[in-house]
């Protein structure tokens, strides 16, 4: 078949026409709610010079969307500017089968592709796969049944849960592993698995979200979920079976580089207030709930959420444009895309201090942690010099990296997280001495492996080697004691209901401190 989607001028133009239905979602289609013929899932296929595995992997999928899938579907392949015959290969399929449709983007970038796809698609439900369709397509139905019902608003496959089945390289799983744990430390996220390539958004969800992701590249995946995590959107986790593909093409190293940056954006934003997460979870209807009794007059209980344009009765939540919104609410009415139009426009919006959800000073904590960090280096350096004079390098490296840990946990105690007081410092010291053992295997192993490399290395080496390592170990370190160590939820409340700032820092008190 031909495109139904193309683009002039760097937009899309798609043929189908979006009508009002499209947000009604029900576990079955039924006649009035779509269109003749108009798909209810369509899977996007992000593909860059993919020309030998495109077609096999396309035809496996459409096979199983024709057999195992009960509704209409579509297999759109987003080519991502490809420079061999991908593009070609893409527009013989669609000749070839008659769901599979193509677009064209002359930039890279698998945002990039998703967004455009995504936003030219009449589909009620959007998904998105890999190319080399490692995960297990039996877990397709399982992802996009919960937003079909209209439960959930976005679906993520998840390769780190314990149900999962998974076989990759050492490599690629700590590399994965640490950047989930980085996301938790730092942006307090709650889902399991970021990158996975097996994820699925409800139509309307995205129209209101997209907006709101600036990356077009890898990061898109994790800015979206964490923008919708904070907004109180419902995401499901599905358990996957996944087998690495060992002619995957990804740069590790400059994915992980942009992932940082985009870490630090994203964190950036929240914790200025940039993205007006309170007002956004008001206008998806995802506002904090009440209790209302009954009055006995008549009036049943029932929950119900202040804010401007949403009402919630009986755990239905109307709000005009938002997921799960009453049937004749005026389209647009109070519709999420408005406070994204204004977070875009106006840049930060209200009082910082109102917004739910957000890192509680994260930038301050990051400032005093690093100037907590370079103190202890510096003394961790000029101790390590001075004993080894005395000693071998192994035990110079233990004594200056135990009395350097003890002084950062306690001035990372006060300083950094705002906790006074006795109250569980002895527990705090316990952990912190769990995160030095964690620096010394990387200083440790560091030194082991440069004297295996050089009989007689030399001092330069020896501290250049261990500053590297020490730096990866204040990475942990932090995440550690943010995540951990001094997490809110370990945290003693103190005498008189006074809680620690909410920057973390030392002496001040308010509500709402260290809301992670």
């Amino acid at each position: 078949m031909t495109t139904d989607a193309r683009t002039s001028g760097g937009r899309v133009i798609s043929s189908h026409a979006v009508t009002a239905e499209r947000t009604d979602l029900v576990p079955r289609p039924r006649a009035g709610l779509l269109p003749a013929g108009q798909p209810v899932l369509d899977v996007v296929v992000p593909v860059y010079n993919e020309e030998n595995d495109l077609a096999p992997c396309v035809r496996r999928l459409h096979a199983h969307l024709r057999g195992a899938f009960p509704y209409p579907f579509r297999i759109t392949v987003a080519d991502n500017a490809s420079t061999d015959t991908t593009l070609a290969i893409a527009r013989a399929l669609t000749e070839e089968l008659p769901e599979v449709s193509v677009i064209h983007l002359e930039a890279k970038g698998r945002g990039r592709a998703l967004r455009t796809a995504w936003g030219a698609s009449a589909a009620p439900v959007l998904a998105y796969m890999d190319v080399d369709l490692s995960t297990d397509l039996a877990a397709l139905l399982p992802l996009v049944a919960p937003l079909i019902s209209g439960h959930s608003d976005l679906a993520i496959g998840t390769r780190l849960s314990r149900s999962s089945r998974v076989v990759r390289g050492p490599k690629r799983e700590v590399i994965s592993r640490c950047y989930n744990l980085l996301l938790r430390g730092t942006l307090a996220a709650r889902f399991t698995d970021a990158q996975c390539g097996f994820k699925a958004i409800r139509a309307d969800v995205a129209t209101s979200l997209l907006p709101l992701v600036q990356d077009t590249g890898w990061f898109f995946d994790t800015e979206m979920l964490v923008i919708a995590e904070r907004c109180g959107l419902r995401i499901h986790e599905v358990p996957v079976d996944w087998v690495d593909d060992p002619d995957s093409r990804v740069d590790v190293l400059a994915t992980a580089m942009a992932d940082l940056k985009g870490v630090a954006r994203l964190a950036r934003a929240l914790g200025t207030g940039a993205l007006p997460v309170a007002q956004l979870r008001h206008e998806f209807g995802r506002a904090p709930l009440t209790w209302t009794p009954s009055t006995g007059m008549g009036q049943p209980a029932r929950f119900e959420t202040t804010g401007p344009g949403t009402t919630t009765s009986g755990g239905g939540v109307a709000a005009g444009g938002a997921p799960g919104a009453a049937p004749g609410a005026a389209p647009g009415a109070g519709a999420p895309g408005t406070a994204a139009a204004g977070a875009a426009a106006s840049g930060a919006v209200g009082n910082r201090a109102t917004v739910i959800g957000v890192p509680a000073g994260l930038t301050g904590q990051l400032l005093r942690f690093a100037g907590v960090g370079i103190a202890s280096t510096l003394a961790y350096l000029v101790l390590f010099v001075l004993l080894r004079t005395a000693t071998g390098a192994q035990a110079a490296n233990l004594i200056a990296l135990l009395v350097t840990a003890v002084a950062n946990t306690a001035a990372n105690r006060r300083l950094t997280f705002g906790v006074t007081g006795r109250g569980d410092a002895g527990r705090h010291h316990l952990q912190g001495l769990f995160v030095f053992a964690i620096g010394l295997l990387l200083t440790s192993g560091s030194l082991a492996a440069l004297h295996a490399a050089s009989d007689s290395p030399g001092r330069f080496p020896e501290v250049s080697v261990l500053v590297l390592a020490n730096l990866a170990s204040t990475v942990v370190r932090f995440l550690l004691m943010r995540a951990w160590v001094f997490h809110p939820s370990r945290l003693r409340r103190p005498a008189g209901g006074a809680s620690p700032s909410a920057d973390g820092g030392p002496g001040r008190s308010g509500h709402g401190a260290h809301r992670l």
